[in-house]
């Protein structure tokens, strides 16, 4: 009697994976209501496969921690643990400066996930409605199993029994089959020799990583690839910001992504160049203020501009040329129109500790 193996195929999750097509789709609050956000293409989210033009879906994804608040008390409001409150809207990104999944204008509400949630990033999701036409499946991930099949009745062929000559050849038993290889995910590498971790593309060394150190990867730029890598430090070499204020974002960061920082207070350690007054070269100034120009953030050596009001001059009478400060600024762009450089608006300046 001949045999034949079928695969069982157990599909790991209830919902199906859907892939927004259309650059710009609208995420909606019910089927041809209100429309909520603008969805990105490439974005994933998961949603039920009923009939007709409509698909009930959930969008998730990490958002910037100080740009988001907890929302007035309302019942319509009921659910929903957090608000958008940047203005005109914040970027919605499938990891933590991951890949971006949609934008989500002021007034938004999210409900949050505490699992995978930071200081400065937030897990979060919010169900909706999207169109059809705007997204596809995607391809499920599934196990199978493979099984011997008695193909002159359909009964699985039963197994062998100890002491059965056959199980002991060394070879599989006819009808049977070896498990594959594991997948691979291309999202788990290892560094394969000592490597240099940089804050961001061309930006400042932050360590370095030995041979084998587990990383993941979250998204890749040309050569480049971002990763995320865990461990652990002592509890007496940490500080903690001030509130509102943002610590550790390069001025590569602001460069790569100038948007994403407009308006955010940064703590940054410069060294003092000269001072100067803004002329037609620097239009993210306004004409005639003075502003610092500054290396940094150290050891970053690019050129950085900071404005500084008319209350705070005198502070620069006793700095010397490549005396290193400290500012807490606003930042009033990430790249400067002509030259590339982040402007900045400082609210405090002093030597650092």
């Amino acid at each position: 009697m001949s045999l034949a193996l079928a695969a069982l195929v157990t599909p790991l999750a209830s919902q199906t994976r859907l892939r927004v097509t259309t650059d710009g789709a609208w995420f909606y609050q019910e089927m041809g209501g209100k429309r909520l956000a603008r969805l990105a293409r490439g974005a994933v989210l998961m949603g039920d496969s009923t009939p007709g033009d409509w698909l009930n879906v959930t969008l998730e994804g990490w958002i910037f921690g100080p740009s988001v608040g907890a929302p007035p008390p309302s019942p319509a409001r009921a659910g929903f643990d957090l608000v958008v409150t940047r203005i005109p809207e914040e970027n919605l990104r499938s990891a933590p400066s991951g890949a971006l999944v949609a934008k989500l204008p002021q007034g938004f509400l999210l409900a949050k996930v505490d699992e995978g949630s930071s200081e400065r990033w937030v897990h979060v999701t919010r169900a909706g409605w999207v169109q059809k036409a705007d997204v596809e499946p995607v391809a499920p991930v599934v196990r199978t199993h493979a099984l011997a099949l008695d193909t002159g009745t359909g009964r699985l062929t039963p197994g062998r029994r100890p002491g059965d000559s056959a199980a002991h050849t060394g070879s599989p038993p006819t009808g049977d089959s070896l498990p594959g290889p594991a997948p691979v995910d291309p999202g788990r590498v290892e560094p394969s020799r000592p490597t240099v971790l940089y804050r961001a593309p061309e930006g400042p060394p932050a360590g370095t990583l030995a041979p084998s150190a587990p990383l993941r990867v979250l998204g890749r730029s040309g050569e480049w690839a971002r990763v995320e890598v865990q461990g652990w430090v002592k509890s007496a070499d940490l500080q903690t910001a001030p509130p509102g204020v943002l610590v550790g974002v390069s001025a590569a960061e602001l460069r790569a992504d100038p948007e994403r920082y407009v308006g955010q207070v940064l703590r940054w350690t410069v060294q003092f160049i000269a001072v100067q007054q803004a002329d037609e070269l620097r239009p993210d100034i306004p004409a005639g203020a003075t502003y610092m120009l500054a290396r940094g953030p150290l050891p970053e050596r690019g050129f950085v501009y900071v404005v500084i009001p008319e209350s705070r001059r005198a502070q620069l009478g006793s700095l010397t040329p490549l005396a290193t400060i400290q500012v807490t600024a606003r930042v009033r762009t990430g790249r400067s129109r002509f030259l590339g450089n982040p402007v900045l608006d400082v609210l405090t300046l002093e030597a650092p500790p």
